[in-house]
């Protein structure tokens, strides 16, 4: 795969300022990204907040994340020997950064180089089956002596085989918590073994327990590391399925281990594979299809220097606002739409967008596209 030249590298005080942004109210990496492109910077961002969300029709300004409460973070991964890893700076995983909802900052303990590998996901059932152990197992070996990564989600069953078919080349554990809260607290030990030669990662503040609302945000991460997605065992209604939406959104490949009709944990793989999935019953099946693709470059998501150049005010008039707002509704409308509608210049929609947003009043949905709240 061709490694993407390094692009940034932020000074101390800018990793703080990212932080203190990213853990700020209302602010997701949607949002992050676009604060960054309009201002420049993350302290000239966090210093917008409050007026922007005024202008947005905010009830009362947005939570700030406070320096003090950066720093602490900051010492107490440094503890856990957790790193935060910015996206554009070298060690940030090269897929995963091209997804258009790419975490800001990326907390990573263990061997970075596992993240540089080209990856494969591998999910599944919770509930394995013996065959989908065994045939999980087969699949992530053979992946990894080809010189893949397998990323999965550390949970039990499918994840859980994948993680340790590959434990000596490296294979990679996204979290749904924070890296200090890990789930399901058995498989820290699991963890301990993944650590020496591959990674775990995580978008969410230390000491973050996972919700049910987080696997699914943890899921989008384990699809944008990686060239592919492998479904093993899946219900109709699960996770994996989400997974694989997922892959699709993101412009990965979907592989999926066809199962007896008469077993509900295979309902969801056949589905898949009904629908386009690509069908596989041992590694190679994946390998054939990847390998064209490894070289082929994805198109950069931009995100501007943290240089702290505050960019043009660019303050819509009252009336284009107005116009503007009154185009929104929850049903989901493009940028392009706004701007044509509106008759507004894509800067002047943007800066609206903002303010809505962090006025707790817009949100932001795949393909570039806002709602009302």
């Amino acid at each position: 795969m061709n490694k993407p030249t390094p692009g940034i590298r932020l000074t101390d005080d800018q990793r703080v300022d990212w932080l203190r942004l990213i853990r700020s109210q209302n602010i997701g990496p949607r949002t992050f990204r676009a604060l960054i492109n309009h201002f420049g910077g993350a302290r000239a961002a966090l210093d917008a907040l409050p007026t922007l969300a005024r202008r947005g029709g905010g009830a009362s300004a947005p939570k700030i994340f406070s320096r003090e409460a950066a720093e602490r973070e900051i010492e107490a991964a440094e503890k856990l020997g957790v790193d935060f890893i910015a996206v554009g700076e070298a060690d940030y995983p090269h897929r995963l950064q091209m997804i258009d909802d790419a975490p800001p900052l990326l907390a990573v303990r263990g061997e970075r180089a596992a993240l540089a590998l080209p990856a494969v996901a591998v999910v599944g059932s919770r509930n394995a089956s013996a065959a989908g152990i065994k045939l999980t197992q087969m699949i992530a070996h053979d992946l990894a002596q080809a010189g893949f990564a397998v990323a999965s989600g550390l949970a039990r069953g499918i994840d859980a085989a994948a993680h340790r078919a590959s434990l000596d080349t490296g294979t990679v554990a996204v979290l749904a918590g924070g890296q200090d809260r890990i789930y399901p607290p058995e498989h820290a030990e699991l963890l301990a073994a993944i650590l020496p030669a591959g990674a775990a990662i995580s978008e969410m503040p230390l000491a973050w327990a996972p919700r049910a609302q987080d696997f699914p945000r943890r899921n989008r991460l384990i699809s944008g590391l990686a060239l592919g997605v492998v479904i093993v065992e899946a219900a109709k209604r699960s996770g994996s399925l989400i997974t694989a939406r997922l892959a699709l959104e993101q412009g990965r490949e979907v592989f999926a281990v066809p199962g007896s009709p008469l077993d509900p944990r295979a309902e969801g793989t056949n589905s898949l594979i009904k629908q386009g999935a690509t069908p596989v019953t041992e590694a190679s099946d994946i390998i054939s299809v990847l390998q064209p693709i490894m070289g082929i470059a994805e198109p950069s998501r931009d995100i501007a220097p943290d240089d702290g150049a505050h960019a043009q005010d660019a303050e819509p008039e009252d009336n284009e606002r107005s116009r503007i707002v009154a185009l929104l509704s929850p049903t989901p409308v493009s940028l392009d739409d706004l701007v044509r509608l509106s008759n507004s210049s894509p800067r002047v929609v943007r800066t609206v967008l903002l303010e809505l947003e962090i006025a707790g009043r817009l949100e932001r949905h795949g393909g570039g596209l806002v709602s009302l709240l």
